[in-house]
């Protein structure tokens, strides 16, 4: 394997990461979406929302860099996706941009909307943004109706390389029933995470007997979607590359054959499905168990970064038209330069730095769990 296509599977491998943590720290949405049935009283409500606003900024920061990070290392793609299907982004955008806001002023004296708006909005984030995230990333794996002509970069006019091949710029995916299926494993996913952090995150006795009690039919309904999605995914044909001519054909069972042929990548799936229903089960069946976000969390960052790697490499399309094949992308044909890859390779020798300090700023802002007499106290609430 030579130098720039290692750097491109490295730089894969980092998108990849970057997208599975960020599924992981979409327990904030997944708490939101609950604001309105699981608490019963005011305090409770507040302490769930001072639960999950302590750790918004991650998912927002992590979501920015996901982007940034695809944008450095495959701009076809990012041109592609972002600028085609630019109304299921700017919907997912906007919904995130609500969270932003709602955290800081529904609290405040005067606020203009009301303090029941703004939590309005925190629950239409924590629905809209996990289900829409899980069904963009479900074309990864069934197709999006794009095209791509890269002598049209030669146009003075109209230099644009890729178009979208109808009206709906994006909202199209969600006419798909298995990108909805996904979208919904990744909602029930977010709400189960969500739940089992407040388990961890909040002491209160009656909110804990609640919260154990709706880790059930969350759990129950995040694995018929992901199961569907999953076993659908491995049946079905996939959008493979001739490493030769660079042609994408479609192969029967190519996910499947994908797991085969990469077993690591197997068994990193096959641990983090393991992972997610230990953390799940012990919650469910243990009333002092509250550790089940760890098990669940690096569960589901394993499971996540497996499927996507399973979507990009062994000569398979991780982007594929569902219109043109021969527009599918590729890492090969997707990617940046040797020497920006080569270049931010070095720099992203600073990751392991930056994921340091976010362990050590996350242990500190939990270093005790909240309760009603920290949330009634004079410190800093949301």
């Amino acid at each position: 394997m030579d130098t720039y296509v290692l750097l491109q599977h490295y730089w894969w491998f980092v998108v990849s990461l970057l997208a599975a943590i960020l599924v992981f720290l979409l327990f904030v949405q997944g708490g939101n979406s609950l604001l309105l049935s699981l608490p019963k009283t005011e305090a409770q409500r507040k302490m769930m929302v001072n639960s999950t606003g302590r750790k918004w900024e991650f998912t927002f920061t992590t979501l920015v860099t996901f982007g940034g990070g695809f944008f450095a290392s495959f701009p076809l793609f990012y041109s592609t996706s972002f600028g085609g299907a630019y109304w299921l982004w700017m919907i997912i955008l906007f919904s995130f941009v609500l969270q932003a806001v709602s955290y800081e002023f529904q609290s405040k004296a005067g606020n203009l909307l009301g303090q029941k708006t703004y939590r309005m909005f925190l629950v239409i984030n924590g629905v809209l943004g996990p289900l829409l995230l899980g069904g963009a990333v479900a074309t990864f794996f069934t197709g999006s109706n794009f095209l791509v002509n890269k002598e049209n970069i030669t146009d003075s006019v109209m230099p644009v390389i890729s178009s979208w091949a109808n009206s709906w710029h994006g909202l199209d995916a969600l006419l798909n029933p298995w990108n909805v299926a996904l979208g919904l494993a990744v909602f029930f996913l977010a709400r189960v995470q969500g739940l089992l952090y407040f388990l961890n995150n909040i002491n209160d006795e009656e909110l804990n007997l609640r919260t154990r009690k709706a880790l059930i039919p969350n759990a129950l309904l995040f694995l018929v979607f992901f199961l569907s999605f999953v076993i659908r995914t491995l049946l079905a044909e996939g959008y493979a590359v001739n490493p030769d001519t660079q042609e994408i054909f479609m192969q029967p069972y190519k996910y499947a054959i994908n797991f085969i042929e990469m077993p690591t990548i197997l068994v990193t799936f096959l641990v983090g499905v393991v992972l997610v229903l230990f953390g799940i089960g012990r919650s469910i069946f243990s009333k002092k168990f509250d550790k089940g976000v760890w098990y669940s969390g690096i569960g589901t960052v394993f499971t996540v970064l497996s499927l996507l790697l399973v979507a990009g490499y062994n000569d398979t399309a991780y982007y594929p038209s569902a219109v043109d094949l021969q527009s599918s992308l590729t890492l090969a044909n997707s990617s940046s330069s040797l020497f920006t890859l080569k270049t931010m390779a070095y720099v992203s020798i600073l990751v392991p730095f930056v994921l340091a300090y976010i362990f050590y700023a996350w242990r500190s802002i939990d270093n005790r769990k909240i309760d009603t007499e920290e949330i009634n106290g004079s410190g800093h609430a949301y």
